[in-house]
């Protein structure tokens, strides 16, 4: 498609500038957003619906380039197209040599699926765009049922909110989270799938049932799965891998603690660990070690002074200055470092809400992430929890001990694979 160049242009919020030189085949830094309806897609409907949202989000119609001292985004007047799903999960989506777009919108069956590079937005930033596109397509599907009232998605943010860099925003020359030293946290190895396949293992299970086991404990349900998480681990750790730490990294929704409207990237993390060096492998013992992490790491306060910290680093003189092909090797470098400290991430996008009118027609909400690691997406809608484990390995022990602990529990869970049983359910 024949491309205009456009004069519109914009700096990558901090959070995105770490993705672009750090995207290959391996980790493609790509999320998908997946809703699944109660019928089967219509193709047609559902690019009427695209090109409806794509008008409230104009910063998604960006292409990344790159300038002498940063990458930077692109407004374009390429247009997206809804095509059906015909890829792997969180496939290349961004290549620095081909400018395209930095999201798809595909659909297999009943389900719609959203597929965005982590430079253009975080999780949250992705569901209000998921969310939209999801009520223009069920209204234009059934405009009979809204002839007298349209339903509207609760975010009305202004485009300027929408593309706002809140990480500039709120910035200060405050406090500055302090540099610790690396400490090398245990890593899952292990053979992985050829031709950089990506497993992915979703169990799906009752919001109620979980919160039920989780409150036996005097816990969050996200402290509750990051426990059951890091004793999945455990147990497949040798006696002498004992020695190093099992770290998760746990993203923030930074616009839970600083006002934020932003559909760009407006996120931190926190680590938390547990060794099980000198402790006896009790759930227990994990939750109630991870709640007072928990209470450290999730204040204001600290978040601040890690944002300080992060935005500062980039705003030095002697960063700045730096041509952008000195940048890149320095990047991937930190990157890797980063990545010696965490064994595995678990992210809880939260509960996902539709208007009341929409809400029979949506049977569940998805996410899953690409990874070299393994890693957990956690995301609900009404009553059904969805927790998606990505991984390059062929090893499923983690996963299996993951649920199994959950179905000891008493809870039904629902597993399915998108490799070796293909479209197989399995209830527990």
């Amino acid at each position: 498609m024949k491309r205009t160049k456009s004069q519109s242009w914009k700096r990558l919020d901090n959070a995105a500038k770490i993705f672009p030189p750090n995207s290959n085949r391996h980790d493609t830094k790509v999320f998908r957003f997946s809703c699944g309806l109660k019928e089967t897609i219509n193709a047609d409907a559902l690019q009427i619906a695209l090109d409806k949202t794509i008008v409230d989000f104009p910063l998604y119609t960006s292409i990344i380039r790159k300038g002498l001292f940063w990458y930077y985004f692109e407004t374009t007047h390429l247009k997206p197209e809804v095509k059906p799903e015909s890829k792997p999960p969180c496939s290349v989506i961004y290549d620095e040599n081909i400018k395209s777009l930095l999201f798809e919108v595909t659909y297999y069956k009943n389900r719609i699926n959203l597929e965005i590079y982590h430079a253009l937005t975080d999780g949250a930033g992705a569901l209000q765009f998921l969310r939209t596109l999801v009520l223009h397509y069920l209204v234009l599907q059934h405009q009979e049922d809204f002839a007298d009232h349209l339903p509207s998605i609760d975010y009305d943010a202004s485009q300027t909110q929408r593309e706002a860099d809140s990480f500039k925003k709120y910035f200060d020359t405050g406090e500055i989270l302090k540099k610790k030293p690396i400490k090398k946290a245990y890593k899952i190895h292990g053979e992985k799938h050829e031709g950089y396949k990506l497993q992915v293992i979703n169990g799906s299970a009752s919001v109620k049932d979980v919160l039920r086991e989780a409150h036996k404990y005097n816990t969050t349900l996200t402290i509750f799965l990051c426990s059951i998480l890091i004793c999945a681990i455990g147990k497949e750790m040798s006696i002498r891998d004992r020695k190093y730490p099992i770290v998760l990294s746990v993203p923030v929704n930074l616009r839970t603690y600083f006002q934020s409207a932003s559909a760009r990237n407006f996120f931190s993390v926190i680590n938390i660990s547990h060794s099980f060096k000198d402790d006896e492998m009790s759930l227990a013992q994990v939750i109630q070690h991870l709640n007072e992490m928990f209470k450290q790491e999730l204040t204001t306060k600290h978040l601040q002074a890690r944002l300080n910290k992060l935005v500062s680093l980039e705003r030095n003189y002697a960063t700045r200055v730096v041509p952008l092909f000195l940048k890149k090797p320095t990047l991937r470098i930190a990157h890797r470092l980063t990545n010696k400290e965490i064994t595995s991430v678990l992210s809880n996008i939260g509960q996902v809400r539709m208007p009341k009118e929409v809400e029979d027609y949506i049977d569940s909400f998805d996410v899953c992430v690409s990874t070299n690691n393994i890693q957990v997406c956690v995301c609900s809608y009404k009553d059904k929890l969805s927790m998606s484990f990505t991984s390059p390995f062929i090893s499923t022990e983690v996963q299996k001990n993951f649920f199994r602990e959950l179905i000891a529990m008493g809870i039904d869970v629902t597993i399915a694979t998108n490799i070796g049983n293909e479209a197989k359910d399995q209830e527990g």
